[in-house]
């Protein structure tokens, strides 16, 4: 059954850990990214586990095979339940990065493997001229990078749910697919709202039906008045799929 995992895009660990704890009892997933790993450090992944929950750190390491290395190293001795590379790095940083997943596991004496996913195309991009797309269709360009992780041994991918259908039948049932830029609409926005800067998103009951394992949501619960009654009005959603 699919999972959900809340994005804390915080800038402290205070407001973060707040959150956390107003959030017990929904899901077992947090997420860490960028701005709240970098302003806090490993320290807020360590204060999460202590509350019990699971953290995907969302970092997308991207750099010379011999960097990520010690990247995923750090990651997962921090206690990273899940963390992603970019799949744009190729197949010899991939398999280098699940190499040091094991390394650490083993060193550590961990019984679970952390979930290593590569990232294929970020939600936000659709342009056409955009670098990574090289004038192709997303699509394309997310199964091309998706069938490269899966021959590297990665566990799945992240990517649009509107591509996750397309990727279980290129890669098999069992690669998970993680899937950000989920949102419910709000029936008294203007059609032509944009909100933010995802582009690519779906709901939460037409992503666990494309097949995400994995619904990423960060603003949609963590901005609402009653953070703890929107993560349980998603999983609802994601009940009924």
């Amino acid at each position: 059954m699919a999972e959900l995992v809340i994005a804390l895009d915080f800038q402290t660990s205070a407001e973060a850990l707040d959150m956390a704890a107003r959030l017990r009892g929904t899901t077992p997933w947090m997420k860490v990214g960028l701005e709240l790993f970098v302003a806090e450090g490993p320290q807020v992944v360590r204060d999460l586990k202590g509350f019990g929950f699971k953290v995907f750190l969302d970092l997308k390491f991207l750099d010379i095979p011999n960097t990520v290395r010690g990247a995923v190293r750090s990651a997962v001795k921090c206690g990273a339940d899940m963390l992603n590379i970019h799949a744009v790095g190729g197949l010899d940083m991939a398999r280098v990065a699940l190499a040091a997943r094991d390394e650490a596991v083993a060193e550590c004496g961990l019984r679970d493997k952390p979930l290593l996913l590569a990232v294929t195309v970020l939600t936000s991009m659709l342009d056409a001229d955009n670098p990574i797309l090289r004038g192709r269709e997303p699509l394309d360009v997310v199964l091309e990078l998706a069938r490269q992780s899966r021959a590297a041994g990665l566990d799945g991918v992240v990517c649009s749910a509107r591509e996750a259908a397309a990727i279980k039948t290129a890669c098999g049932g069992d690669f998970l697919c993680l899937t950000p830029g989920i949102r419910i609409p709000d029936p008294e926005a203007p059609a032509t709202a944009s909100g933010d800067d995802q582009r690519r998103v779906m709901t939460p009951e037409a992503a666990v039906e494309a097949g995400s394992d994995f619904l990423v949501a960060g603003r949609p619960i963590t901005r609402a008045s009653d953070p703890a009654q929107a993560a349980h009005e998603i999983l609802r959603r994601m009940g009924r799929a």
